[in-house]
């Protein structure tokens, strides 16, 4: 190898080093990541729809365990796995019934530094604390969401972890349970990747003349392999590499739904309507090669958004009249409690406390609950529980 390359390697080795110190440090003593969220009883009981007396009722007859041992007096609250026995007990868990379809939901965008997997693993964690079975599928190999909840790509996970064995052209997987790793959340589960994942691209590069049924039977595979997975969930979040690949077309064709984030910048915008430009001509493609694509909805939501700013103000007003009721209306306010916690690998649904003020972190909460509730509303109106909005809302079924 030449003195570039031997340059290039040895700072990407230093970087993954570093990674893992960060990684260690985040999760002391056992460096491996915990979930220590609590949640009082007022809260507990909006989550579930009841009063607090309700509650304390199961508590006090044996239907629930005994309320937490106080300190100083106060209860320190529910953890996320008491919430979810809480809800089976009382009868307020939101999972689909039977007959409904799993949301399959691609985050997808072409532009890079949009928030795409900031969107994934909070949407994950949100429509955890709801109490839906959540699968996230990490297919970009850079690996973003995977460091997100807490595993190192170079160290903790292997090629035979993620999509490789299932999707290469030599599988060595016929479904794709084995991938399945749980997370501190019971609720939620995860695929893995890292950078070999990437792998899959080259070798259906290099499947020559008989390429295009290769791709054809990957696409057709992986949807397979995520709709029979998929029954064990509520709703499956995938998020694809920011570019036009194979891994990504296969992730457009697999998903029900689409979901595309995109901040409030000119060239986000510009990039954004770039993106659906390219996926417009891909799908009318993949029609013609008898390859359906059917999304329930299609919706936009602008993230990163600095109230502050009056450039980022304008665009969003741009993104409404241009993007008109697919674009939602709650933006994801750019927040330092979302970096602070993305500092240590975090999402602000997993900080048992505060990082920057409370006032700061509770304004942050409030928004992420409203924002990524919207898409928790277009999932419940497919599914039939809620009334499809009016012709001049934003949360109606199809795009």
């Amino acid at each position: 190898m030449n003195a570039v390359g031997n340059q290039i390697g040895d700072l990407a080795e230093a970087g993954e080093r570093m990674i893992e110190r960060l990684r260690r440090k985040a999760f002391l003593p056992e460096s491996r990541k915990s979930l220590n969220v609590r949640i009082g009883i007022a809260e507990a009981a909006q989550l579930l729809g009841c009063s607090t007396n309700r509650i304390r009722m199961a508590e006090e007859d044996g239907r629930l365990p005994p309320p937490p041992p106080s300190e100083n007096g106060r209860r320190p609250g529910y953890s996320i796995e008491e919430l979810l026995h809480m809800r089976e007990v009382l009868g307020a868990s939101p999972r689909r019934a039977e007959p409904d379809p799993p949301a399959i939901i691609a985050v997808q965008n072409f532009k890079g530094g949009v928030g795409k997997s900031t969107v994934t693993t909070h949407l994950a964690h949100y429509l955890a604390v709801q109490g839906y079975r959540v699968l996230v599928v990490d297919c970009d190999s850079q690996a973003t969401t995977t460091t997100l909840f807490g595993f190192n790509p170079h160290f903790n996970i292997t090629r035979d972890e993620t999509l490789y064995p299932y999707l290469s052209i030599e599988p060595t997987q016929a479904d794709l349970t084995y991938a399945v790793k749980s997370t501190p959340w019971r609720n939620v589960d995860l695929i893995p990747s890292n950078l070999e994942l990437f792998d899959i691209e080259y070798e259906l590069a290099a499947s020559g003349a008989d390429g295009q049924s290769v791709l054809a039977a990957r696409f057709r595979k992986l949807k397979q392999g995520l709709t029979d997975l998929a029954q064990s969930y509520d709703i499956v979040l995938l998020d694809p590499p920011p570019a036009l690949g194979t891994i990504s077309l296969a992730v457009m064709q697999a998903a029900n739904a689409l979901l595309i984030p995109l901040a409030a910048t000119t060239p986000d915008f510009c990039s954004t309507v770039q993106f659906l430009s390219m996926m417009d001509q891909v799908l009318q493609q993949l029609e013609a090669a008898g390859i359906s694509v059917d999304y329930s909805f299609v919706r936009l939501i602008c993230s990163k958004l600095d109230g502050n700013d009056p450039s980022h103000a304008m665009v969003r007003a741009i993104m409404e009249q241009t993007f008109g009721p697919a674009l939602l209306p709650v933006p994801i306010l750019e927040s330092a409690e979302i970096s602070h916690a993305a500092m240590r690998m975090m999402t602000v649904y997993e900080l048992d406390k505060p990082i920057g003020t409370p006032k700061t972190h509770k304004r942050c909460r409030a928004n992420l609950d409203e924002a990524l509730g919207q898409v928790e509303q277009l999932v419940r109106q497919g599914w039939g529980r809620i009334t499809p909005a009016g012709a001049g809302e934003v949360l109606y079924a199809t795009a």
